[in-house]
């Protein structure tokens, strides 16, 4: 038998060994329904990532970065007290998770959650951003869907498929093993990771709208960081998003989408034309 099949034949039936198939949301009002598969208990996914969580604020208390500026601090809670009640829409137990956000002083266009609702925002995106509430809402809000879809936890669960293939590779072929990495980072990794960008877009857009946070904000985010992009500092987190152009298409979209769930937010006082 080809060794390239041999190799295909193994990988395969370990990672089906393996994975167990979930549904890690409900599904939505802008049509987020991927079945996933995953080889890491949420668990063991949030017990590794409260202690990452809690590593990085170390940090950035010894480099006094940690909640510098109150006002922004006072800010992103305020819009996270709106944000995650929404998220019961997609997962019942989302509400209850301990939740956490903080602000760190750091020049980096940025923003993440990790698994189990653990939120950072980074002073440059508010900075050289200028969001407002709406479109603050719209980053959060991404990256709460990155969360709630337990995107960390998919991610994991490829690495250790690749990790396993890389050792299988190696081992019948003889091949470089850092090449053979690389080869499996951009042939699994990267089209998965373009998928959960596009389903956090869409979820942010939903929780913004269900939260009262006009959706059609995400628009003018993008538009924003498709210039930012242009310029000397690219934001971090768009290194491996979708291109600004199909983005800005698809959130105008699923804003459209969303916006009975916002004006029903707002006691249908907004108008489609705010």
């Amino acid at each position: 038998m080809n060794r390239k099949v041999v190799i295909f034949l193994l990988v395969t039936a370990a990672f089906a060994a393996g994975c167990e198939t979930v549904d890690t949301t409900k599904s939505s009002a802008v049509g987020v329904d991927r079945h996933q598969r995953m080889m890491v208990s949420s668990d063991a996914v949030n017990q590794s990532a409260d202690k990452a969580y809690h590593d990085v604020l170390a940090q950035a208390q010894k480099q006094n970065a940690l909640d510098r500026d109150t006002a922004a601090v006072e800010r992103v809670k305020r819009i996270a007290s709106r944000l995650i009640p929404a998220t019961g829409a997609l997962r019942p137990d989302a509400p209850s998770w301990k939740w956490e956000m903080h602000v760190l002083s750091s020049k980096e266009v940025n923003a993440w959650c990790m698994p189990g609702g653990k939120i950072a925002v980074y002073t440059g995106l508010i900075d050289q951003l200028k969001p407002t509430d709406d479109e603050l809402a719209a980053v959060m809000g991404h990256e709460i869907g990155h969360a709630l879809r337990e995107h960390g936890r998919e991610r994991a669960s490829e690495q250790m498929v690749q990790q396993l293939g890389v050792q299988v590779l190696g081992a019948l072929t003889g091949v470089n093993v850092n090449l053979a990495q690389t080869i499996a980072d951009v042939t699994i990794s990267l089209p998965h990771s373009r998928t959960q960008e596009t389903e956090a877009d869409r979820i942010g857009v939903e929780l913004a709208a269900r939260a009262g946070y006009d959706p059609r904000a995400a628009v003018s985010l993008w538009q924003k960081m498709d210039k930012l992009a242009g310029g000397s500092q690219s934001p971090q987190f768009l290194s491996t998003h979708p291109s600004n152009a199909s983005r800005i298409a698809d959130v105008t979209q699923d804003a459209e989408k969303v916006l009975p769930l916002y004006q029903a937010a707002k006691g249908g006082t907004a108008s489609a034309g705010k």
